[in-house]
């Protein structure tokens, strides 16, 4: 949302009041150098006097004085606490500035509430999905036994790959875990989708080859969530299938994570609105989007990184419309350890 600046509207009704004076000025200069004027051009300038008034009054009234009567009240809610979100997504702004302020101002207030929510939440989901996890585990062995005797592979396989999906995305969700795990825990997820799609869909992992690589942390489900993004809202709409495609990079400091697919696309409106939701990190876009396909939600993933690591890393879409999309993800390097020793400095 464009917001508009109340500065710039103050200094544009100065503007016109110090017009008016000048023109003032020039008109009484010109009377006292005539020595007398006529009745009619004296009406003419009072009518003009009055209508240059009557035009400043209802300018600063509209634009200066209405939106400050309901900045005004929009604090005192934020006071009051009736509203939070409403406040940094105001219409105006006091100055040009104003808007990178209420970032910073957010940032504070929300950074350390954040966290505790995204922990309480990734608590509460695996004390939900865990009612009965032998139980889910013990079932999912026996069904793969079956399977084998009857000589099922294919659903002993895909079985098997569902049992390994579910323990590792319903225990230690607020760890740190290896590159090497993620990628695992991506192809199980893949293996699962096979079964139902075949040969409709295809995986390509590419990674530096350096076995350092494969070690370094990143948070549990930071992968999977945007491959299944990929298969859901990219390729299941496509008649011929397609590609999802991860591929890592490393520098001295980050590492890079891009999961492309070659799926329906999304317009440029949508693609915009997105990244919006990526460049806030709030305790109100931590949640639990179960009515979202894709399983943990983009823009919880990308909170849970922010939250971390700080605001230069997260996530960002490109897509084209028919062609498909790429879903950039910015990490630190880390090694085993460090995030440790880092948040013990802080």
């Amino acid at each position: 949302m464009k917001r508009k600046a109340l500065s710039a509207r103050v200094a544009v009704v100065i503007v016109l009041l110090l017009l008016s004076g000048v023109i003032n000025i020039g008109i009484l200069s010109i009377i006292f150098s005539e020595g007398t004027v006529s009745a009619a051009f004296l009406c003419t300038v009072i009518l003009a006097e009055v209508i240059v008034l009557l035009v400043s009054a209802y300018l600063a009234a509209e634009y200066v004085l209405k939106p400050y009567q309901e900045m005004r009240r929009l604090y005192q809610r934020f006071i009051d606490g009736q509203v939070y979100e409403e406040l940094f997504d105001a219409e105006y702004e006091l100055m040009p500035q104003w808007y990178e302020v209420m970032k910073k101002i957010r940032h504070l207030l929300n950074k350390q509430d954040a966290i505790r929510m995204s922990k309480k939440q990734a608590e509460y989901l695996a004390l939900q999905n865990q009612i009965n996890p032998h139980f889910l585990y013990n079932t999912l062995e026996a069904i793969r036994g079956d399977a084998i005797c009857a000589g099922l592979d294919s659903v002993a396989e895909t079985t098997e790959a569902l049992s390994i999906f579910f323990r590792y995305s319903i225990t230690g969700v607020d760890r740190l875990v290896t590159l090497e795990e993620e990628i695992d825990n991506v192809e199980n997820y893949f293996t699962i989708q096979h079964y139902r799609f075949g040969e409709k869909l295809k995986l390509q992992i590419t990674y530096p080859k350096e076995e350092e690589v494969l070690q370094l942390r990143l948070p549990k489900l930071t992968i999977q969530p945007f491959v299944e993004n990929a298969i859901y809202h990219g390729l299941e709409k496509k008649v011929n299938g397609g590609v999802v495609r991860v591929k890592i990079d490393t520098t001295e400091y980050k590492l890079m994570i891009t999961v492309s697919d070659n799926g329906v696309g999304m317009p440029e409106e949508q693609v915009e609105k997105i990244n919006g939701y990526f460049e806030r990190v709030a305790v109100s876009y931590v949640g639990d989007d179960r009515k979202k396909k894709g399983g943990i939600a983009m823009k919880n993933v990308n909170s849970r990184i922010k939250l971390l690591f700080g605001e230069y890393y997260g996530v960002h879409v490109y897509s084209v419309a028919g062609i498909g999309t790429d879903v950039k993800v910015m990490l630190p390097r880390l090694r085993r350890g460090e995030y440790e020793e880092r948040t013990a400095e802080d």
